[in-house]
């Protein structure tokens, strides 16, 4: 963990979804991978997702993968 987390720049530019009042953070990288970080706490954890993770994911989450199931 400790090695992928040296790939990030302290200067990558982090892009926040939605309407900015939370959600996630995302940095493309140098690397080609693509990391994600919570917005509300941007000193916390890191996922770092190389290209076919990232498009597995983001496919997963437009079908709906990762919805709560409905009572």
């Amino acid at each position: 963990m400790e090695a992928k987390n040296r790939e990030i720049n302290p200067d990558a530019v982090w892009r926040r979804s939605g309407d900015g009042a939370g959600g996630v953070e995302v940095a493309f990288l140098a690397s080609g991978n693509i990391a994600m970080r919570d917005a509300k706490n941007p000193d916390g954890p890191i996922l770092i997702f190389t290209p076919g993770e990232w498009t597995a994911f983001v496919a997963g989450a437009k079908d709906g993968e990762f919805n709560r199931p409905r009572n």
